[in-house]
């Protein structure tokens, strides 16, 4: 059984599958459906076809945060993705806002959203505030450096213990706050300033990380990244769709309680029959 999230007055989990978190990006360019969705009437039908497909909540974001991404205006970021948010709000979905800027949550959780999703891992102490006076629940993620240069030499002694040391510090302050441990979601940050081998490393050691977080709920965003891409034996040119998949299956089988998924039907399928061969019943 996966860990519950709270998220305001929601408890998300609790069931064999993990909690499905299906991405709605408004932008022109992130990495894998940069432009899909441009505009506000498109990503809310793209985030009520989640929602019907089985995704859990949905995680708005309006700044790309790709490897090399530029920085995204606040006045600009609050265009794409409010809107959004109050809409897919207004139709009974979770929503979850991705998002680094204080300014941009703020609207955000009056829009309606429920937690924040946030790559610098509640650093800001103002995110700490924020969830603190709505009552929001968190993603605090780990990231080296910033998506501008993230990727240019990432290195560690040991990233495994590096990243849970990183996310113990969020979860200190966190507690300082007198939050719930619940509504605390740590994530590694696959793809956040790491090569591929940290990556593999990262997701290997999901069972130990989660257990250093007894009372959260273990967050992975995997899905389509250059990782995939990048483990021995991928073809070239791959669409890193069947490696999302066995990453997700991998995930789950260790523990992961919350997945970030581009395709939250086929994920689905695929954590139902790995369910049910290990003989749950989801």
């Amino acid at each position: 059984m996966t860990r519950l999230w709270q998220v305001r007055d929601r408890m998300l989990g609790g069931g064999t599958l993990p909690i499905l978190v299906g991405i709605v990006n408004v932008t022109p360019d992130s990495f894998f459906d940069g432009g899909a969705h441009p505009d506000a009437a498109s990503a809310i039908a793209h985030g009520l076809r989640l929602r019907d497909k089985g995704a859990d909540q949905l995680d708005v974001g309006g700044e790309s945060t790709r490897p090399g991404a530029a920085i995204v205006p606040v006045d600009e970021e609050l265009r794409r993705v409010v809107p959004v948010i109050e809409a897919l709000s207004a139709q009974g979905c979770a929503v979850a806002v991705d998002t680094r800027h204080p300014e941009v949550a703020a609207a955000a959780l009056k829009a309606g959203a429920g937690a924040i999703n946030d790559i610098e891992g509640l650093r800001d102490p103002c995110m700490i505030e924020l969830c603190r006076q709505y009552g929001a629940g968190a993603c605090a993620m780990h990231m080296r450096g910033t998506p501008k240069d993230m990727q240019s030499a990432p290195a560690y002694h040991d990233v495994v213990e590096e990243v849970e040391q990183f996310l113990s510090e969020a979860l200190l302050r966190w507690r300082a706050a007198g939050l719930p441990e619940a509504a605390f979601a740590p994530d590694p940050g696959i793809g956040f300033g790491k090569t591929a081998v940290h990556n593999h490393a990262l997701v290997a050691a999901t069972r130990r990380l989660r257990g250093a977080f007894p009372d959260s709920p273990w967050y992975l965003g995997m899905s389509r990244k250059s990782f995939i891409a990048g483990t021995p034996g991928v073809p070239a040119g791959s669409d890193r769709l069947a490696g999302s998949l066995g990453a997700a299956v991998t995930a789950f089988l260790s523990g992961a309680d919350i997945l970030r998924v581009h395709d939250v039907a086929a994920t689905r399928e695929a954590l139902l029959v790995a369910a049910a061969c290990r003989g749950d019943v989801a």
